[in-house]
């Protein structure tokens, strides 16, 4: 598979060199090598603020990660490609296409010389990071690609024909998106990229972690906003929603040992503020439609089970017991899982309230699996006190919650200098600024731990 990725690398970059774009209107006109589909038009800018005004994003495609104190990029002109690979699946029905791998490509006049490659959180859609970390690049100067992952939505599991299928898609469009906009790249500004960052959160930050131990020559880094885990063997979502939607409804009429399965399941002591929200929005459809992707014989003819229904129903997701279910649903979950064994430098976000992904069960863990992978060297783990998921709940709990995507673009930069031969700060719990106010706290985030 590497030989045959480095051949399609190459095979790109070499058919794209003999016509780099001019200054003129040719620039408009960009060719994404295996695209099936792309529409170029130049734009007067790039980042959310001009591609709002002009219908270039989809706000519910990014609405509710980010909160709305994060700072505005200027205008950044330039090129953007919208457009999609071959798919057999229809769940995207961005620009009335109804085509799966979708993806966007932005490619700024003032370039750095540098790509950024992102897939989307949870089953969302290719806009998805244009607001936390497109933004961003862009601003830059970076060159910015995102893919829809091959299949979105709440039934996402319906595409592929064997379980695991949709979620192991999700890797291989990734890699498809960065060889083709590598490709792309190269002959748009005449010139490949000097380097190429992934970047993601949540189930985005899963496919950076993935690629940097799967594709590393890809890539020359990458910054892992919170990314799942993804093992075998546990932890995973499976081990730890269960227990928590089994527990919440006694804990809601005030049990005390529900509250302590909830505690024991591993959502931080402090976090009880946000348990509500996130078993009425998250924890049942997150179990259900992932538990239906990787094991759909537990709930029979029903597809991805009964919405919120109380221990005891027969084929309840509340009573999941992954550990007990046939190693079919073990084998499914290893074909996605992860190792550890990163190839290049990744810097790690996690928020200390995360209220879906709890922060030791998931980074936590995974900080450990480089370290005993012998790749420690490669990486730096930040630990963000007061940090949930995602920063949507930060408007709401201003002086509970701290938001990450300031701690994401400090990351973010400092991936940057360690290329440079910069070392980031060393790995730590960064706490709350003493006095820190929500404003500062919406704009600004030091990786460096000072009480």
């Amino acid at each position: 598979m590497r030989g045959w990725l480095s051949l399609v690398v190459a095979g790109a970059l070499v058919a794209a060199l003999p016509a780099p774009a001019s200054a003129s209107a040719g620039r408009c006109r960009v060719d994404v090598p295996g695209a099936e589909k792309s529409v170029a038009e130049c734009l007067d800018d790039l980042t959310t603020t001009g591609t709002l005004e002009s219908g270039h994003t989809v706000v519910a495609d990014w609405a509710g990660l980010t909160s709305a104190g994060l700072p505005v990029p200027g205008r950044v002109p330039g090129v953007q490609v919208d457009g999609y690979f071959p798919d057999s699946s229809t769940s995207n029905a961005n620009h009335g296409w109804n085509h799966d791998s979708q993806f966007v490509l932005r490619l700024p006049d003032r370039w750095n010389g540098g790509l950024v490659v992102a897939g989307a959180p949870g089953v969302r859609r290719q806009y998805a990071n244009d607001r936390a970390i497109g933004d961003q690049a862009l601003a830059e100067g970076y060159a910015f690609a995102a893919t829809d992952k091959g299949n979105t939505g709440a039934a996402f599991y319906t595409d592929g024909g064997r379980p695991g299928d949709a979620l192991a898609e999700w890797n291989t469009r990734v890699t498809q998106l960065t060889v083709a906009a590598k490709g792309a790249l190269t002959r748009h500004y005449g010139r490949p990229p000097a380097r190429t960052l992934a970047a993601g959160l949540s189930n985005g930050g899963y496919l950076v972690r993935w690629q940097l131990e799967n594709r590393p020559w890809l890539y020359d880094g990458g910054v892992d906003w919170e990314g799942t885990l993804w093992r075998a063997d546990g932890p995973n979502l499976f081990t730890f929603l269960p227990p928590a939607l089994r527990a919440y409804p006694a804990y809601a009429a005030g049990s005390a040992s529900a509250h302590q399965s909830i505690l024991d399941a591993g959502f931080a002591p402090g976090s009880e503020f946000l348990w509500d929200y996130h078993y009425r929005v998250y924890w049942d459809l997150t179990q259900r439609i992932y538990r239906e992707e990787v094991d759909p014989s537990f709930d029979g003819a029903l597809e991805a089970g009964t919405p919120f229904c109380t221990s005891g129903t027969p084929s309840c997701d509340a009573d999941y017991a992954y550990s007990s279910r046939p190693a079919s649903v073990a084998r499914a979950v290893e074909r996605i899982s992860l190792t550890g064994r990163i190839g290049k430098p990744l810097l790690t976000l996690h928020g200390t309230l995360d209220t879906l992904l709890p922060i030791t069960r998931d980074s936590d863990v995974y900080d450990r699996m480089i370290t005993d992978a012998g790749r420690g060297a490669l990486h730096r783990y930040y630990r963000v006190e007061g940090g949930n998921h995602v920063d949507g709940l930060v408007d709401q709990y201003p002086d509970r919650l701290r938001p990450l995507g300031p701690c994401f673009r400090t990351a973010f930069d400092a991936l940057a200098g360690w290329l440079r031969g910069v070392r980031p700060p060393a790995s730590a719990t960064i706490a709350r600024p003493a006095g820190a106010t929500p404003a500062e706290l919406a704009t600004s985030c030091d990786l460096v731990n000072r009480p």
